[in-house]
């Protein structure tokens, strides 16, 4: 007996995989944690304030 294969069905099925595998990945990055300096930040608003 011959084997049919889906082809169509089985590169729908290897792109949803790797669609759904970029989605977790992006949903599981973490934004890069930058040094910031509140103080300074603070004094900016201060400033801003007094104006």
């Amino acid at each position: 007996m011959a084997v049919t294969r889906l082809k169509r069905k089985h590169m729908k099925n290897i792109a949803r995989a790797k669609a759904r595998k970029i989605r977790i990945k992006r949903l599981n990055s973490k934004p890069v944690v930058k040094n910031i300096d509140i103080e300074a930040i603070k004094e900016e608003f201060a400033a801003k304030k007094s104006k």
